[in-house]
């Protein structure tokens, strides 16, 4: 693994991203001499990790929005009883 100050990273950082991108090279950052950071190459694993992110955050903002629906709901009948109404009504025509 090369090792990379963060002020020569700064300048060369396009070459740095394009030894990563294309040669696979790990470089360890540093400041003031002292490892502060990796930077590697995306991988599989990385872009299966992101998408499981993406689905988890997706979800919590469907759950929140369910939640501040629930807090909202004024109707004395459920929405399941609401939608089996419809149901009947629309298999009726």
């Amino acid at each position: 693994m090369k090792e990379i100050g963060v002020r020569e990273l700064k300048s060369q950082l396009t070459n740095v991203v394009r030894t990563v991108r294309e040669e696979q090279t790990e470089y360890t950052v540093t400041v003031r001499g002292q490892p502060v950071a990796v930077l590697r190459p995306f991988t599989q694993e990385d872009a299966r990790r992101a998408e499981y992110k993406k689905i988890d955050d997706e979800l919590a903002a469907l759950d929140e929005l369910a939640q501040e629906i629930g807090a909202a709901w004024s109707s004395p009948r459920s929405g399941v009883e609401i939608l089996e109404a419809l149901r009947e009504e629309s298999s009726c025509r």
